[in-house]
Protein backbone atom coordinates (compact mmCIF):
# COMPACT_ATOMS: atom_id res chain seq x y z
CA UNK A 1 0.00 0.00 0.00
CA UNK A 2 1.17 3.22 -0.93
CA UNK A 3 2.32 6.14 1.71
CA UNK A 4 -0.77 8.19 -0.02
CA UNK A 5 -3.36 5.20 0.19
CA UNK A 6 -2.74 5.24 3.96
CA UNK A 7 -5.23 7.30 5.77
CA UNK A 8 -4.61 10.29 7.32
CA UNK A 9 -5.08 9.68 10.82
CA UNK A 10 -3.74 6.19 10.41
CA UNK A 11 -0.45 7.86 9.40
CA UNK A 12 -0.52 10.05 11.83
CA UNK A 13 -0.48 8.01 14.62
CA UNK A 14 2.05 5.81 12.93
CA UNK A 15 4.36 9.05 13.04
CA UNK A 16 3.49 9.52 16.25
CA UNK A 17 4.42 5.95 17.77
CA UNK A 18 7.95 6.53 15.65
CA UNK A 19 8.39 9.91 17.85
CA UNK A 20 7.26 7.86 20.96
CA UNK A 21 4.30 10.08 21.19
CA UNK A 22 1.25 8.74 22.38
CA UNK A 23 -2.23 9.69 20.94
CA UNK A 24 -5.50 8.88 22.33
CA UNK A 25 -8.53 9.75 20.65
CA UNK A 26 -11.58 10.71 22.26
CA UNK A 27 -15.40 12.00 21.54
CA UNK A 28 -15.97 15.69 20.55
CA UNK A 29 -18.00 16.10 23.90
CA UNK A 30 -16.71 17.60 27.31
CA UNK A 31 -17.44 14.70 29.90
CA UNK A 32 -15.31 12.27 27.24
CA UNK A 33 -12.43 15.08 26.97
CA UNK A 34 -11.87 15.81 30.63
CA UNK A 35 -12.06 11.78 31.52
CA UNK A 36 -9.21 11.67 28.61
CA UNK A 37 -7.51 14.50 30.04
CA UNK A 38 -7.66 13.33 33.38
CA UNK A 39 -5.57 10.33 32.33
CA UNK A 40 -3.15 11.72 30.06
CA UNK A 41 -2.16 14.61 32.23
CA UNK A 42 0.97 13.74 34.63
CA UNK A 43 -0.67 15.65 38.13
CA UNK A 44 -3.72 17.07 37.70
CA UNK A 45 -2.80 19.34 40.27
CA UNK A 46 0.08 21.14 39.01
CA UNK A 47 -1.81 21.64 34.75
CA UNK A 48 -1.79 24.94 33.14
CA UNK A 49 -3.75 25.62 29.45
CA UNK A 50 -4.89 27.65 27.38
CA UNK A 51 -8.09 28.14 26.38
CA UNK A 52 -9.35 25.85 23.65
CA UNK A 53 -10.97 27.67 20.55
CA UNK A 54 -13.68 24.15 20.05
CA UNK A 55 -16.90 24.33 20.22
CA UNK A 56 -17.68 21.45 21.83
CA UNK A 57 -15.10 20.97 24.43
CA UNK A 58 -12.73 23.24 27.07
CA UNK A 59 -10.77 22.88 29.95
CA UNK A 60 -12.48 21.31 32.49
CA UNK A 61 -12.45 23.53 35.98
CA UNK A 62 -9.30 22.06 37.54
CA UNK A 63 -6.69 23.34 34.68
CA UNK A 64 -5.48 26.80 35.50
CA UNK A 65 -6.54 28.26 31.88
CA UNK A 66 -4.68 32.46 33.10
CA UNK A 67 -1.32 30.90 34.44
CA UNK A 68 1.19 33.60 36.26
CA UNK A 69 4.35 33.40 35.54
CA UNK A 70 4.80 30.98 39.21
CA UNK A 71 2.23 28.64 38.26
CA UNK A 72 3.87 27.96 34.92
CA UNK A 73 6.96 26.91 36.59
CA UNK A 74 5.35 25.25 38.71
CA UNK A 75 3.11 23.65 36.06
CA UNK A 76 3.93 19.59 35.21
CA UNK A 77 1.96 19.55 32.38
CA UNK A 78 1.03 22.18 29.34
CA UNK A 79 -2.94 21.88 27.42
CA UNK A 80 -2.92 23.56 24.00
CA UNK A 81 -4.98 23.56 21.03
CA UNK A 82 -2.97 22.99 17.86
CA UNK A 83 -4.38 24.16 14.43
CA UNK A 84 -3.19 21.43 11.94
CA UNK A 85 -1.68 18.21 12.79
CA UNK A 86 0.57 16.68 9.76
CA UNK A 87 -0.12 12.96 9.21
CA UNK A 88 3.11 12.81 7.34
CA UNK A 89 5.46 13.71 10.33
CA UNK A 90 3.64 13.62 13.15
CA UNK A 91 4.09 17.28 13.72
CA UNK A 92 1.16 19.58 15.01
CA UNK A 93 0.88 23.02 14.56
CA UNK A 94 0.56 25.07 17.83
CA UNK A 95 -0.30 28.95 16.97
CA UNK A 96 0.68 32.05 18.99
CA UNK A 97 -2.05 32.96 20.75
CA UNK A 98 -2.43 36.45 23.49
CA UNK A 99 -3.54 34.18 25.98
CA UNK A 100 0.07 32.32 26.09
CA UNK A 101 -0.07 28.94 24.13
CA UNK A 102 3.92 29.00 23.54
CA UNK A 103 4.67 29.45 27.17
CA UNK A 104 2.40 27.20 28.33
CA UNK A 105 3.44 24.87 25.32
CA UNK A 106 7.01 24.64 25.89
CA UNK A 107 7.54 25.37 29.38
CA UNK A 108 6.19 22.09 31.16
CA UNK A 109 7.79 18.83 30.91
CA UNK A 110 4.46 17.46 29.43
CA UNK A 111 2.63 18.93 26.48
CA UNK A 112 -0.62 17.84 25.38
CA UNK A 113 -1.41 18.83 22.29
CA UNK A 114 -5.37 18.98 21.44
CA UNK A 115 -6.43 18.66 17.70
CA UNK A 116 -9.75 18.26 16.07
CA UNK A 117 -9.39 15.23 13.71
CA UNK A 118 -10.61 17.65 11.02
CA UNK A 119 -7.41 19.59 11.21
CA UNK A 120 -5.37 16.93 10.50
CA UNK A 121 -3.84 17.27 6.85
CA UNK A 122 -1.41 14.70 4.92
CA UNK A 123 1.64 16.71 4.29
CA UNK A 124 3.33 19.69 4.81
CA UNK A 125 2.66 21.58 1.16
CA UNK A 126 -0.83 21.11 2.49
CA UNK A 127 -0.70 22.58 5.94
CA UNK A 128 1.80 25.95 4.76
CA UNK A 129 -1.30 26.16 2.25
CA UNK A 130 -3.34 26.56 4.99
CA UNK A 131 -1.35 28.54 7.46
CA UNK A 132 -0.05 30.66 4.24
CA UNK A 133 -2.45 33.54 4.96
CA UNK A 134 -2.66 33.65 8.51
CA UNK A 135 1.06 33.86 8.25
CA UNK A 136 1.21 36.93 5.71
CA UNK A 137 -1.30 38.67 8.14
CA UNK A 138 1.44 38.45 11.03
CA UNK A 139 0.05 35.40 12.76
CA UNK A 140 2.84 33.05 14.26
CA UNK A 141 2.83 29.28 14.60
CA UNK A 142 5.12 26.45 16.15
CA UNK A 143 5.41 23.57 14.30
CA UNK A 144 6.39 21.23 16.97
CA UNK A 145 7.86 17.32 15.92
CA UNK A 146 7.39 15.08 19.25
CA UNK A 147 9.24 16.08 22.57
CA UNK A 148 12.11 18.78 22.58
CA UNK A 149 15.66 17.04 22.00
CA UNK A 150 18.66 18.01 21.09
CA UNK A 151 22.65 16.20 20.59
CA UNK A 152 24.37 20.00 20.47
CA UNK A 153 26.79 18.33 23.39
CA UNK A 154 26.73 14.76 22.54
CA UNK A 155 24.24 12.49 23.85
CA UNK A 156 20.53 12.88 23.14
CA UNK A 157 18.71 14.75 25.86
CA UNK A 158 15.65 15.41 25.94
CA UNK A 159 13.39 19.06 27.30
CA UNK A 160 16.13 20.57 26.74
CA UNK A 161 14.27 23.65 24.99
CA UNK A 162 10.57 22.34 25.68
CA UNK A 163 8.94 19.73 26.94
CA UNK A 164 10.08 16.23 27.50
CA UNK A 165 7.05 13.93 26.68
CA UNK A 166 4.16 14.85 24.59
CA UNK A 167 0.52 13.76 24.16
CA UNK A 168 -1.77 14.33 21.30
CA UNK A 169 -5.58 13.91 22.22
CA UNK A 170 -7.57 13.74 19.04
CA UNK A 171 -11.18 15.21 19.14
CA UNK A 172 -13.31 13.13 16.57
CA UNK A 173 -15.60 14.39 14.16
CA UNK A 174 -18.60 12.53 15.33
CA UNK A 175 -20.90 11.15 17.46
CA UNK A 176 -19.42 7.33 16.33
CA UNK A 177 -16.10 8.87 17.47
CA UNK A 178 -14.55 7.71 20.56
CA UNK A 179 -11.21 6.81 22.72
CA UNK A 180 -10.16 4.13 20.29
CA UNK A 181 -12.89 4.91 17.57
CA UNK A 182 -13.40 6.53 14.62
CA UNK A 183 -13.31 4.71 11.09
CA UNK A 184 -9.45 5.96 11.00
CA UNK A 185 -9.60 8.11 7.99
Amino acid sequence: MSVESVPAVERFETALADLDVPITRTAPTGEAFEDVLRTVVTDPDAVVGTPLPFESVSLPDWVDDEPTPGALESATTGVTAASLGIAAYGSVVLPSTPEGSEPVSLFPEHHVAVLRRSDLVADMPTAIERLGPVLREGGSAIVATGPSATADMGALVKGAHGPKAVHVVLLGDGEGDDATGGDGS
